[in-house]
């Protein structure tokens, strides 16, 4: 299994559902914009996708793909998914039984995740019925999340990439098919979103019929829960429940404290939140999917150097897409802003104050990404336990520094805390690691990072220049038509490509002989 095609596969369908999701986004902005109604709607969303990242993509995953991916090595295929249906059927009762409490208790769950909604009536109970709406959501992407272990377990990673894809045409279409009939624009829109989940389980289970995989659940929950394989599964789950879900658990520290801000900046944040999330769910969730099996087999057989091979592989390509990718970020943050979401109901404050925080975010961008390429190594090897250690120190540290931080700079100081908990994490993943003698920072990839580093900040400046010129001609070129606006982006972003090509070439930052060699190679076995 080729850890660059695994990487470009996965990697290449996550960029489709990203651009989806921005054209998600921006029906969104036009109908909810960012005042009470999407503040309300975006905890909703919010709040199931919590969860999703804990129990589904975060700790289960994280413990279930190795163990899978073990066992389709050393024993019959056939017993691999009879203990892939077991797992899911004890996940999908337990989320069941989840599901059906937080729904009960949702008045409460919403003022623990959003205090600041509690001296407004309306407010709170507006994000209460659309969290009752949304949850069931957590169940049916916890399934499709197992679904999606076991395909990535078998080298299959395209559809289980394109997945994203139908949730953000669901909730586009929604806003057609749903609205219409309900209270309000968010209340369809809500209906759009646990209607997505239910339709990623059949489109995965498309997949699985091909690879003749059927899925049958086993309604024993009591027996189950006594087989070894289910023991050890969830003794390793447990302790990453915590450890895998650093990220998604600062955004929720981030939800609560904001919601204390101001209207609006729930949604200021939501949204830099995403523009984020396009090269960290591209780059850093390709690489860790990528990762997880292949290093997972290696150990399985004694290969460690080609598992220290394949992390060292893994930290430079998150390297090398990252930091440029944060630079060009900060830089263009306005009028990417600008260009996305400023139209109908979402105006020149809201991008201002967006702007702002996607700055603060993408500053962390690179530590994520690297994070997200490491923590695989722990749960290749079934450790479960450190990552937990570090997303302890990462909260408090997040958290810490919010409180501090928020009231002289209110949204934008907590998503400042948010990438200083992402550099903290990031450097006891590099200590542990080294520690435990599982891989180290080599002396050359050190100096290959300060090369990409060099690039990207050559990049930077040649697209700062391109905007300096653009507003000395145009006194401000983002008042110009749309189409303008967009052809002035493109160029700027491929000027800045260009440099970061042109920069690296000279360095030899890149060995572009080898990537086309790589390219070749898959197109070949593709074949």
């Amino acid at each position: 299994m080729n850890l660059f095609k695994s990487i470009a596969t996965f990697g290449g369908f996550t960029l489709l559902s990203r651009i989806t999701g921005f054209f998600r986004d921006i029906v969104l902005a036009n109908f909810l914009g960012a005042g009470l109604v999407s503040d309300a709607f975006f905890v909703a969303f919010k709040l199931p996708n919590l969860f999703r990242s804990l129990f589904a993509e975060g700790a289960f995953t994280s413990a279930f793909v190795p163990m899978l991916s073990q066992k389709l090595a050393s024993e019959k295929k056939q017993d691999a998914i009879d203990f892939a249906a077991q797992a899911i059927s004890v996940l999908a009762f337990i989320l069941g039984l989840f599901v059906l409490l937080v729904e009960i208790l949702m008045p409460y769950v919403v003022e623990i995740l959003a205090p600041g909604f509690v001296d407004d009536k309306g407010k709170i109970e507006l994000a209460t019925e659309l969290s009752r709406i949304t949850f069931p959501f957590l169940l049916f992407i916890s399934i499709v999340s197992f679904q999606s272990g076991i395909l990535n377990s078998l080298g299959k990673f395209a559809a289980p990439a394109a997945a994203p894809v139908l949730l953000n045409l669901t909730m586009i279409l929604s806003v057609f098919i749903f609205v219409p009939f309900g209270e309000t624009v968010a209340h369809g829109i809500a209906f759009g979103v646990t209607t997505a989940g239910f339709i990623e389980i059949l489109w995965l289970m498309y997949f699985l019929h091909r690879q003749q995989i059927w899925i049958k659940p086993d309604f024993h929950i009591l027996k189950l829960l006594k087989n070894t394989d289910i023991r050890t599964l969830f003794k390793r789950i447990a302790p990453g429940i915590l450890g895998s879900g650093v990220y998604q658990i600062n955004m929720v520290v981030d939800t609560i404290l904001v919601s204390l801000v101001g209207t609006g900046a729930i949604s200021w944040l939501y949204y830099a939140n995403r523009l984020q999330q396009l090269p960290l769910g591209v780059v850093g969730a390709a690489i860790s999917v990528a990762t997880l099996p292949i290093l997972s087999r290696h150990l399985k057989t004694g290969n460690n150097k080609e598992a220290h091979d394949v992390q060292t592989k893994a930290f430079e390509y998150g390297a090398l897409l990252s930091i440029p990718a944060a630079i060009a970020l900060i830089i263009l943050a306005e009028p990417t802003v600008n260009i996305l979401f400023q139209h109908g109901k979402f105006g020149s404050l809201q991008t201002t104050m967006t702007a702002q925080a996607v700055i603060a975010y993408a500053i962390g961008l690179p530590a994520y990404v690297l994070v997200k390429a490491l923590a695989p190594n722990f749960f290749a090897r079934g450790d479960t336990k450190t990552p937990v250690k570090y997303s302890v120190v990462a909260l408090f540290a997040n958290l810490s520094f919010a409180v501090i931080l928020m009231k002289p700079f209110g949204h934008v100081g907590i998503a400042t805390a948010t990438t200083i908990a992402a550099f903290v994490s990031l450097g006891q993943y590099l200590k542990g690691l080294n520690n435990k003698c599982f891989w180290s920072c080599s002396h050359i990839l050190i100096k290959q990072i300060i090369k990409i580093t060099v690039c990207s900040l050559i990049m930077g400046i040649v697209i700062k220049l391109g905007l300096i010129i653009l507003n000395l001609y145009y006194s401000n070129w983002l008042l110009l038509p749309i189409t303008a606006k967009i052809t002035f982006y493109t160029l700027l972003c491929i000027l800045g490509l260009a440099a970061f090509t042109i920069s690296a070439k000279l360095t030899k930052t890149i060995n572009f002989l080898e990537i086309k060699s790589l390219i070749c190679n898959r197109r070949k076995s593709d074949a």
